[in-house]
């Protein structure tokens, strides 16, 4: 698969209005269709903003500079109007409630608001509606009250509402942060199914390591708006001096080290049966 069918970073450097120095300071990533690329990194490393400007949020709709270069299957954002670009790369922060309308009575409705903002035909907005919610198993929520699902619900009605406009990559902002073990699990699997179909490339900004382990091919580190560490999901998330970077090694790892310093000798295929 060639690079043009992806969604590319090239030293990409973004600075808030205002700001007088760069929240991304030549970051670069390539997310293909089917592929999950985990990113992490302490609290003001970049993270969040890297989504904006995945998304064709910063600058499209947020003041600020953007330089490098941030294409889409080989199109420049910056030739692409917000809508447009939407389309290409839809994005799911970690509040439900902050991108659910509010304006819906029920799960089908809110799923259907965003393909119908796009004036397609009747038909077509029931089949990505009804697609969006197959595609997360969340079918018998049609009839529901957005209002009233958990966390981990309402971030899977958020989601199928991403999916119904139609991206071919998804930028997922943290979409866990607020979610209990169980809400976590849900959108976990969710997000492995999607990836499954290999149609869809997802960048999955996240602190739950565990999670990343489990869903990611590749992992990108972040540190002062810059990328310090990326590779292959394994090697990086057990890197021995990934805690010095701020992160928090997955649950595996921190166990094999406790272990090792323990005496204690572990075969790694235990490891990977215990995860699985």
């Amino acid at each position: 698969m060639s690079v043009e069918q992806a969604l590319v970073l090239r030293g990409v450097r973004y600075r808030y209005a205002g700001a007088d120095r760069f929240a991304l300071d030549g970051v670069d990533l390539v997310v293909r269709p089917g592929e999950v690329v985990g990113v992490t990194g302490p609290s003001d490393a970049g993270k969040s903003t890297l989504c904006l400007v995945a998304a064709g949020l910063a600058p499209g709709t947020i003041a600020g500079v953007l330089e490098g270069s941030v294409t889409v299957d080989g199109i420049e954002t910056r030739d692409q109007r917000p809508h447009e670009h939407a389309q290409q790369a839809g994005v799911l922060f970690q509040n439900p409630a902050t991108q659910l309308s509010g304006t819906s009575r029920y799960v089908w409705e809110e799923v259907a608001f965003g393909p119908r903002n796009l004036g397609l035909p009747l038909g077509d907005v029931v089949a990505r509606v009804e697609a969006a919610l197959a595609a997360l198993h969340i079918g018998h929520f049609g009839e529901r009250d957005p209002a009233r699902l958990s966390g981990g619900q309402g971030q899977l009605v958020a989601l199928a509402s991403v999916l119904a406009v139609g991206p071919r990559y998804l930028v997922l902002d943290e979409p866990t942060s607020q979610l209990d073990p169980q809400g976590t699990r849900l959108v976990g699997d969710a997000l492995a199914g999607i990836a499954d179909t290999g149609q869809t490339g997802i960048v999955l900004v996240e602190h739950k390591t565990d999670l990343l382990a489990a869903l990611c091919s590749r992992v990108l580190v972040l540190g002062g708006g810059r990328g310090v560490r990326e590779g292959p999901a394994a090697e990086v998330l057990a890197d021995a001096g990934l805690h010095d970077l701020g992160v928090e090694p997955p649950s595996a790892v921190r166990l094999r080290a406790r272990l090792a310093a323990a005496g204690v000798s572990v075969p790694e295929q235990a490891f990977a049966e215990a995860a699985a």
